[in-house]
């Protein structure tokens, strides 16, 4: 995979895709973390005279413009972490954009506004998709992907468009792989993999794949409750989202394997998120039935503090409650300490949990590496072939290199 030292920028129009999906509320962005991780690649390419078009989606409008969903915050605070103008293109690839693509010179950037509000970029049809992916070639001479918390899409600027121009890896990209292949590889052990978050449907493929390659397995947050049920016991009213069979299967398959899978043994409960009345610590055998487990209890993690303490490599992906609510983050907190002092390689996956390290004010420099894509770190993680790599991986078109 080539990444932009091994290409000729100078003088050049690149197509720059970018993941910029920023939580905005009311119009402030929450985390920039994902608009930093991009500042090298982009400032590099501007550096060497290029003539940047940058571009990004933004949550999920169907293929329709959605003014919550706008790029525009984004421009503005790109502008001021570059420290230079941001032109912001209104639209995709129609007249706003043509105008402003055909105006930008080398050492300026435009970006577009959210590639999602075309539909052609998601859409299942490879006609539409690739109908909008030559609207979007042919603004670039060059094509640059570098959000990686996207290229488990096949989407048109993700996959299509790398198919059409001469293409190269973004340092993002370059290091995102690099970090994620020091845990598929001769892997530093003990290897210990933290999962929690939500979307435990999604989840429980990659403990499958990771039980072939972990030491130990800690689950925290929703995903410990779907465990918990498999197990026969009662987790109250508790989020429940994931395949409690499957979730039998794993841990009959930890046990054969000999992996330790370890769930809470004690969770903080409360009647709802809302709840602000006294919070209560109960085994997590005894979970009354009109109450909810919002985090990990203190016992658990001690549990899990000592476990981090001996790895050598560490991935993390998902709080281990609902942390955006104070009351509920200590669970996340004792173990982003404890992963922020092991002396190993350690990894957050991006996501949730690196909005939630942030939060809790931790910088990235105290992990080995903090990801910007959960779910495609996940799927890289399951041995998923992810769209947006493989296109990078192949050859330039035969009529681009002519």
């Amino acid at each position: 995979m080539k990444t932009i030292d091994d290409i000729q920028v100078t003088g050049k129009r690149v197509l720059l895709r970018l993941d910029l999906n920023v939580p905005i509320q009311d119009g402030w962005i929450a985390d920039d973390g994902k608009i930093r991780a991009c500042l090298r690649t982009l400032r590099t390419l501007l550096d060497r005279g290029a003539a940047v078009i940058a571009c990004s989606h933004l949550g999920r409008p169907a293929g329709v413009p959605e003014a919550r969903y706008s790029l525009a915050p984004v421009a503005a605070r790109l502008a001021g972490l570059l420290g230079q103008q941001v032109v912001f293109a209104t639209d995709t690839v129609g007249p706003r954009a043509t105008s402003a693509v055909a105006a930008v010179v080398p050492g300026q950037v435009v970006l577009l506004e959210n590639l999602r509000f075309n539909p052609g970029e998601t859409s299942k049809d490879d006609a539409q998709r690739g109908e909008f992916a030559d609207q979007l070639a042919g603004m670039a001479d060059i094509y640059v992907g570098d959000g990686f918390g996207a290229v488990h899409r096949r989407h048109a600027s993700i996959w299509d468009v790398a198919l059409r121009l001469p293409h190269a890896a973004g340092y993002l990209i370059e290091a995102e792989t690099e970090a994620l292949r020091k845990l598929t590889g001769d892997v530093a052990r003990p290897y210990v993999v933290v999962l929690g978050g939500g979307k435990a449907a999604d989840k429980l493929p990659v403990v499958g794949a990771l039980l072939d390659r972990a030491s130990r397995v800690l689950i925290g947050g929703a995903m410990a409750t779907t465990f918990l049920a498999a197990q026969g016991l009662s987790v109250g009213t508790s989020q429940l989202d994931g395949d409690e069979e499957t979730a039998r299967g794993f841990l009959a398959k930890a046990a054969v394997a000999g992996v330790e899978l370890l769930l809470p043994s004690d969770v903080v409960v409360a009647a709802s998120r809302q709840d602000d009345g006294p919070l209560h610590v109960v085994a997590s055998d005894a979970i009354p039935p009109d109450r909810m487990a919002l985090d990990i209890g203190p016992e658990t993690a001690r549990m899990y503090g000592s476990v981090l303490a001996g790895a050598r490599t560490i991935f993390w992906n998902g709080p281990m409650g609902v942390c955006e609510i104070p009351r509920f983050g200590c669970g996340t907190l004792a173990v982003a300490r404890a992963i922020a002092r092991s002396g190993g390689f350690t990894m957050i996956g991006g996501g949730d949990t690196a909005a939630a390290v942030r939060q809790l004010g931790f910088a990235d420099s105290e992990f080995g590496h903090v990801s910007t894509g959960g779910g495609a770190s996940l799927e890289f993680l399951e041995g998923k072939q992810l769209p947006g790599l493989t296109a990078l991986e192949a050859a330039d078109p035969v009529r681009a290199r002519a």
